[in-house]
């Protein structure tokens, strides 16, 4: 799978630090991401995606080091759950202990939480310096994007921006369970 270059990953960092949702591939479809802390931003993405706010959004992250902020009162056992399943597809939902704002953990006391196999999305959150927003490419209740031509048929001009890439080689979005449970909640 093609790297996105520096210059791509200075310009997408750029955008996204002045409020820009981009889309990026990710490990099976194109993704829309932007910055957790900034309200304006995410409050976009989930209009673009026609999502309401309550139903939460994953957080992305290069390692597990970016999430640290969540994961550092987990149970020993715990951590050792995550380290098994990342990098990868695995999304966890974690308590968030109100370490995260509430247009991003939704109506939940959990957040979903996953340190990403693909390379670009690994580069694109270590070069922001932290985690980043990753939903699916779509509006509510359509497929999900696996081209970028989907992407844009979807939402036009209406981007602030690209990261370039290829998708991994997962065959579907990331399975999501809860950490507390081990209950999947999308398999």
């Amino acid at each position: 799978m093609p790297e996105p270059s520096r210059l791509d990953l200075n310009g997408a960092v750029a955008a996204l630090a002045k409020g820009a949702v981009i889309a990026c591939p990710t490990e099976a479809v194109w993704g829309l991401s932007c910055d957790p802390w900034d309200r304006p931003a995410v409050t976009r993405l989930l209009t673009l995606k026609q999502r309401p706010v309550e139903k939460g959004l994953i957080l992305i992250a290069a390692d597990e080091a970016q999430l640290e902020f969540l994961l550092q009162s987990l149970a020993p056992e715990q951590r050792s759950t995550l380290r098994a399943s990342w990098p990868g597809p695995n999304t966890w939902l974690v308590p968030h202990r109100g370490a995260v704002p509430g247009w991003v953990s939704g109506a939940h006391d959990t957040v979903a939480v996953r340190v990403t196999a693909h390379a670009g999305m690994a580069q694109l959150c270590r070069a922001f310096g932290g985690p980043l927003v990753s939903t699916s490419a779509n509006p509510g209740g359509a497929e999900p994007a696996t081209e970028a031509a989907q992407v844009l048929s979807y939402f036009g001009t209406e981007l602030d921006g690209w990261l370039p890439g290829s998708l991994g080689d997962a065959a579907r979005p990331s399975t999501i369970r809860d950490l507390a449970s081990g209950e999947v909640i999308r398999a």
